[in-house]
């Protein structure tokens, strides 16, 4: 049995942007329409640091400890991660979709899958640790189709 059954839906994922997408025919070949888009505004780390790093003195020998910055960029995918996990439950919730295939980065993939509702996890019916949201939608049908045939 093939995952990607028609009306199955398919969330191209990164740190900044997702695609909400919806098979219109079988695994065998794919047709992908988009039927959402979300992006965040999310600048490098350097830009959305306020100030240089503090420091503190290491004792009487003189020497200064610098602190490690926050990396502002990468809470900001976790936190990205979270607001797709909320969107997939209320869309979930409200029978938009009944099966569903993950598609994000390693990283990603692993906080969007921690942040999962149960009724949404119960949905999920394949996952893909790669990053496709910068493919064209047709390269994401046959990349999506084989990683699937394989699984």
């Amino acid at each position: 049995m093939t995952k990607l059954s028609q009306d199955t839906w398919v969330l191209i994922a990164d740190g900044e942007k997702a695609l909400f997408l919806q098979n219109h025919t079988d695994g065998e070949d794919p047709y992908l329409q988009v039927v959402r888009k979300e992006e965040q505004e999310n600048p490098p780390a350097r830009e959305q640091a306020a100030n240089r790093p503090g420091r503190m003195s290491d004792g009487p020998s003189g020497h200064r400890s610098a602190f490690d910055d926050t990396d502002w960029h990468e809470l900001e995918k976790e936190r990205f991660a979270k607001d797709l996990s909320d969107i997939l439950y209320k869309l979930a919730h409200k029978g938009r979709f009944d099966r569903i295939v993950l598609v994000a980065p390693p990283a990603v993939l692993g906080d969007l899958r921690d942040d999962l509702h149960k009724e949404v996890q119960s949905k999920v019916v394949g996952e893909i640790p790669k990053t496709l949201t910068n493919h064209p939608i047709d390269e994401i049908e046959k990349i999506v189709a084989g990683e699937l045939a394989q699984a």
